[in-house]
């Protein structure tokens, strides 16, 4: 991937990083560990992004 992005495909890669993480430890605590991962978690080999 090249260095240099453009700076909206750059937000939007920024934004599918941020939603690609776990859920706080503290909801696991909450939910029982009922909530363990987030439904919105993407693998990056599987998963491409149209970004």
């Amino acid at each position: 991937m090249a260095r240099n992005k453009r700076l909206g495909k750059k937000m939007r890669l920024a934004s599918a990083l941020n939603s690609n993480r776990n859920p706080p430890v503290w909801v696991r605590l909450r939910t029982k560990n009922r909530v363990t991962r987030s439904p919105s978690w993407r693998n990056w080999r599987r998963v491409k992004l149209k970004a």
